[in-house]
């Protein structure tokens, strides 16, 4: 008689392949957002004047999260149909080659009107890439990983985030020393040539690991969907609209923290880029700390408890943030950071275990990355451009610290109408429900 085994779980080698890759993918993502804060309004948009290049340098960082659907409806529909792994390698090659390409174009003194044409272009192609990235790393360790363990272990793979920004704003406070010609001649683009480098280790660390369990089980139970975005839109698109607006609070906080804030204290404080950067980057490392904790906190009193705990801080702490800062204290602005950086980490600690958990295996990866995505658009996206704006028109921070606090309310709001399927009030598509399965392809 023979025995029929589970697929193997690799819980420690799913987390450390999938922090690496999403650490280089958010490098990635983030060095594009510090340049279009501090010199592609002068590279790629000198015809303005310096306020309104830096607003559409902002909103070409956008662009990037408004392309965030584009692939996550077509990893997740492949993520869901041939695995996890293979969509994980290809999102970091393109990342990756989009962000070296930017490291070698030209200004728009030397080709006109297609700088920013190409920079925009290759900005999309890391938005798309970061689409299924995300979604495609969190579910790779959440499903390696036993249920009592999902949440330190979801935590885990999200201070990669954090570990890209911090890498991304070392790079940059290093050759913020430069004198500003050689700066906007070839110092700005080593943080984005040097991310090659970094790609090669991410996929090498990737293709060794094995495919999701959870999927594996999937797709031997005859689950997988022809159509999984069909299926899950259908089934459980209730789940998507609550998990993208879950989403926003955390993602404007991020953003406005590691992107407005340089600006910010250059316009309105009167403080070089560099001191922004001493200051926010200390404070950077209380994530690395506070996201694995609330991470263990989610398995131990639940996700969805921690979640709302977060964006209940997130209301509060926005104020709190910009009145430290105004200061100009040293102490006080990395206070400020930190208190911030607290509240955000037990809202965005539990992203993987909570939002995964509301969809069924066969349609998880298409679930999450969609409704995580839009909610990147919603809270991310524009959130610099915004918050400049609203800086320009009223002269106070005020009107942001509100603009981040009703974030927070939809959050919240979405957090409580959001609930594991055990709960009975989104319980998710199941195989009979979701229509006749087909075989996944290639089976």
């Amino acid at each position: 008689m023979s025995v029929t085994t589970g697929p193997r779980r690799s819980p420690a080698k799913a987390v450390i392949a999938s922090w690496i890759g999403t650490t280089i993918e958010y490098y990635d993502f983030a060095i594009y957002g510090l340049a279009s804060s501090l010199v592609f309004a002068k590279l790629f948009f000198p015809t303005f004047d310096p306020l309104a290049g830096t607003l559409i340098a902002l909103s070409t960082f956008g662009v990037g999260y408004v392309a965030r659907p584009l692939g996550a409806l077509v990893f997740g529909h492949f993520g869901d149909r041939v695995g996890r792994r293979t969509v994980l390698v290809i999102t970091l090659l393109l990342m990756g080659g989009s962000t070296f390409l930017i490291g070698l174009l030209p200004s728009y003194a030397s080709i006109g009107i297609w700088a920013p044409i190409l920079l925009v272009a290759l900005r999309v192609l890391q938005g798309v890439s970061v689409g299924g990235e995300y979604s495609g790393a969190v579910l790779m360790t959440v499903e390696h990983s036993e249920q009592s363990r999902r949440g330190v272990r979801g935590a885990l793979v999200n201070t990669g985030t954090s570990t890209g920004m911090i890498l991304s704003n070392l790079v940059f406070l290093a050759v913020l020393t430069l004198p500003e010609p050689a700066l906007l001649s070839w110092g700005w683009r080593i943080p984005f040539l040097a991310s090659g480098v970094l790609v090669v280790v991410g996929l090498v660390v990737r293709w060794t690991l094995e495919e999701s369990p959870d999927f594996v089980e999937a797709k031997q139970a005859g689950a997988v969907r022809r159509l999984p975005l069909v299926e899950v839109l259908r089934g459980s698109g209730r789940a998507v609209v609550l998990v993208a607006l879950a989403t926003i609070s955390a993602g404007m906080v991020f953003t406005l923290t590691t992107v407005f804030s340089i600006s910010y204290g250059r316009t309105a404080l009167g403080l070089p880029s560099s001191t922004m950067l001493s200051v926010l980057l200390p404070a950077a490392v209380v994530l690395l700390i506070a996201i694995p904790v609330a991470g263990r906190l989610a398995d131990r009193l639940g996700a969805r408890a921690v979640f709302l705990t977060g964006a209940v801080g997130l209301i509060v702490t926005p104020f709190i943030w910009f009145a430290l800062l105004d200061t100009r204290n040293y102490g006080l602005m990395l206070l400020g950071f930190v208190i911030v950086f607290l509240a955000y980490s037990a809202n965005y600690a539990v992203f993987p275990v909570y939002f995964s958990g509301v969809f069924p295996p066969a349609l998880r990866f298409s679930g999450m990355g969609i409704g995580f995505t839009i909610g990147t658009i919603l809270g991310n996206g524009f959130a610099p451009a915004i918050a400049a704006s609203l800086q320009g028109s009223t002269g106070s921070w005020w009107a942001i610290a509100v603009y981040m606090a009703v974030g927070a309310v939809v959050s919240l709001l979405a957090g409580l109408a959001l609930r594991f399927p055990a709960d009975h009030t989104d319980a998710p598509v199941t195989p009979a429900a979701a229509g006749p399965a087909v075989p996944a392809a290639g089976s």
